[in-house]
């Protein structure tokens, strides 16, 4: 259910962005450029989720709406180049499903066409990509999942279910700045109760 709201939320989003895209060229097929961190296989749950809401909604890929698919499989360097690219395709408007550096990295290569930045916990306004959460500003918008603040209470919840835990490993991106203020968050609370953490960095395209 949470996915499928998800992808109705941001398919609405989408279309409300494509229309205003179209409102003066009614005859062009609607283009979406997606750039995502991932590579087509992690990624494939979402953009077909993405798909559906836009179906229901009228909109078939391939015939009334046309989507460019770039991955960056990971590597951050290529987060420019790809997003110049979906700009030089004149896309209507750009998803990002990545961190802070993917979407400023198409904030940089446009300030002209709409960029939907897909949530995945990032502060936008803290990363310095929108003026505030009530009022964007700039070409950017889009839906984030602010969790970063209950990394410490997850941990607490943690150690109340299983009392005897004394390690804990955490498994984080670190190209992800959200990544790193939860960890932060994490650090805080295990000293507080007196937990070992043991970190590992996880590759974006790993399985």
């Amino acid at each position: 259910m949470r996915k499928k709201f998800f992808g109705l939320a941001l398919g609405t989003l989408l279309l409300a962005l494509c229309f205003a895209a179209q409102a003066q060229q009614p005859k062009k097929v609607p283009r979406i450029g997606y750039l995502s961190a991932l590579d087509p296989a992690a990624e494939a749950i979402r953009a077909e989720t993405i798909r559906l809401a836009l179906r229901e909604r009228g909109y078939i890929e391939g015939q009334s709406i046309t989507i460019e698919y770039r991955y960056t499989q990971g590597k951050i360097d290529r987060a420019p180049e790809l997003a110049a690219e979906l700009v030089r395709l004149d896309a209507d408007i750009i998803v990002v499903a990545g961190g802070d550096a993917w979407i400023r990295a198409a904030k940089n290569a446009t300030k002209t066409i709409p960029i939907v930045m897909v949530g995945i916990g990032l502060d936008p306004v803290g990363a310095g990509l929108i003026d505030s959460l009530a009022h964007p500003g700039g070409n950017v918008t889009g839906i984030t999942l602010l969790s970063t603040e209950l990394g410490g209470k997850r941990l607490e919840l943690l150690k109340e279910a299983v009392p005897k835990v004394v390690r804990v490993a955490v498994l984080y991106e670190p190209a992800i700045s959200s990544n790193i203020r939860e960890l932060k968050e994490i650090q805080s609370a295990a000293r507080a109760l007196g937990l070992i953490l043991r970190y590992k960095q996880r590759n974006l395209v790993e399985n």
